[in-house]
């Protein structure tokens, strides 16, 4: 636009600007608004559907505590149905697997510890459900299913534990000289003076002189 133009110009010039570019620019308002709206819909829809979730959780707790185990299974269903992506519902599969083991249903702890290694989103979590189901494997004697689970943790925090896991599996087949290996292994991943340490050292031990069956 011209500085210099009349009044009566410049009025000219911005009806012209307004008829070739309002529509354009109504749009972009809309837009804008429609984007600021939203977002705080979606902020306000997340914080209540973590509170929802939070809540379910909470009532699990309560429920296994009372030791309605019933309900607390159905709570949680709805917790794994309509909450999957929230945290709380990996930490109500894990009491439910909990729960599910000290009563003696492996094979419903097994079927929520196969949940968390599928949904969790952290992989600390996952390595702690891998872990779990390896033992109840070990348990049920199914050895080779045991060890695919405990072949290499996802997170190096876990070496030791895999490590040491791995050696009870083929210590119980009769493999002692890979059961020794692995135990060594689980001893070099641990820093000095972990409280472990001593365990380790312990089965060891116990292999001391002991050759494969």
């Amino acid at each position: 636009m011209d500085i210099y133009a009349s009044d009566e110009e410049k009025g000219e010039e911005i009806k012209q600007w307004w008829r070739d570019n309002g529509t354009s620019v109504i749009v972009g308002c809309l837009l804008g608004v429609s984007v600021l709206v939203g977002g705080r819909y979606w902020v306000s829809y997340q914080q209540s559907y973590t509170e929802n979730a939070s809540s379910h959780y909470q009532q699990v707790i309560a429920l296994l505590a009372n030791d309605d185990f019933v309900e607390a299974e159905n709570t949680t269903q709805q917790l794994l149905g309509e909450f999957a992506k929230t945290p709380y519902a990996v930490f109500a599969a894990f009491e439910m697997a909990k729960q599910s083991a000290a009563d003696d249903d492996l094979a419903r702890s097994k079927t929520y510890l196969e949940w968390v290694a599928a949904n969790a989103d952290l992989a600390g979590q996952i390595d702690i459900a891998e872990m779990r189901l390896a033992q109840l494997l070990l348990d049920a004697a199914q050895y080779q299913q045991a060890l695919s689970l405990v072949e290499q943790p996802q997170t190096n925090a876990f070496d030791s534990l895999f490590a040491e896991l791995r050696g009870d599996i083929y210590s119980a087949q009769g493999q002692q000289q890979l059961a020794r290996a692995a135990y060594q292994n689980a001893l070099l991943s641990l820093s000095q003076g972990e409280a472990r340490q001593q365990l380790l050292q312990l089965k060891l031990d116990d292999m001391s002189g002991s050759t494969d069956g």
